[in-house]
């Protein structure tokens, strides 16, 4: 059974205005920060109060400036850990089914896709605690919002772009710095999954009409990036290639070289195969996504 609504909580995001842009035919109540305080859980109960069966909530909202977490702990607990146990509670208590993004940061660094020889994480490899606070609260809002509704769906995601015409992530970052710089050094032994907003939006979109579907089982994991894996150093390479720009001025240099309050892992791709196991369309290679992503802002920017 396909949903009725679908609300998209944390709508001004990357992901959320990606969702807004991508919608598609389906009927969408798109609420930002201004709409429903997630760390709130009366502004959450007035939010949702005609909440139904076969309506679906899509949490996009987050505490996402991984550095700040280390000191601002409070707060992105009460974003990323109580927010999803808030939305949960109305999802389970009316029916409806709550999806709920969340990260490739809550791998602690002895997880499965670590050490000498590591593979894309696989949604059970789970074992430790996060070394990172943002981690640390996105697994206690995974685990927050299953425990208030166990039919709740998380989906995790990485490294995700738009490219957009501000800084407002990596991509965009790069292709402005490619014009005021000659040469850049950035990070080549942290490996992951770029993931643009737009191809990540589709797929939520997919997921929101089948999630009642013979494949989708309650209180599922499912991992969505675009296919494939790259160093920071090996994405800004190719953000200067789709520019025309030469590759060669962007530099290598270590983690080790540009320490920061929180630490990155080295390795924290993640597989796609759950995707896939639930009959869901698989995102697109990285590089292919990034092709897009440039030529729209290119486009935008005139």
């Amino acid at each position: 059974m396909g949903s009725n609504r679908v609300y998209i909580v944390g709508a001004s995001g990357q992901v959320g205005s990606a969702l807004a842009s991508t919608r598609g035919g389906l009927e969408a109540v798109m609420l930002t920060s201004s709409d429903v305080d997630v760390r709130d859980e009366r502004s959450v109960r007035d939010a949702f109060g005609g909440l139904a069966r076969g309506d679906v909530v899509i949490n996009t909202a987050a505490y996402t400036a991984v550095d700040a977490a280390e000191t601002d702990r409070e707060a992105a607990h009460a974003v990323n850990a109580l927010g999803p146990a808030h939305l949960a509670a109305v999802t389970g208590a009316s029916g409806a089914r709550l999806i709920h993004l969340s990260t490739d940061y809550v791998f602690a660094r002895d997880d499965a896709g670590s050490g000498d020889a590591p593979r894309p994480f696989e949604p059970g490899d789970v074992s430790g605690e996060p070394p990172t606070v943002y981690g640390a609260t996105k697994l206690a809002g995974e685990r927050a919002a299953r425990e208030a509704d166990p039919r709740t769906i998380v989906v995790r995601t990485a490294w995700v772009f738009t490219g957009g015409s501000a800084d407002s992530d990596f991509v965009a970052t790069m292709a402005r710095l490619e014009a005021e710089r000659d040469t850049l050094r950035v990070v080549d032994d942290q490996v992951g999954s770029p993931t643009y907003a737009r191809d990540l939006a589709a797929g939520l979109w997919e997921l929101a009409e089948r999630c009642d579907g013979p494949n989708l089982r309650d209180g599922a994991t499912l991992h969505a990036t675009n296919a494939g894996t790259a160093s920071w150093c090996d994405l800004a390479r190719a953000v200067f290639v789709e520019l025309g720009a030469d590759p060669a001025r962007v530099q290598a240099c270590t983690t080790a070289e540009f320490p920061r309050p929180a630490p990155r892992p080295a390795y924290s791709a993640l597989s796609g195969a759950s995707w896939a196991a639930a009959g869901l369309t698989p995102l697109r290679k990285w590089t292919l996504a990034l092709h897009d992503a440039i030529a729209v802002r290119t486009r935008t920017l005139g």
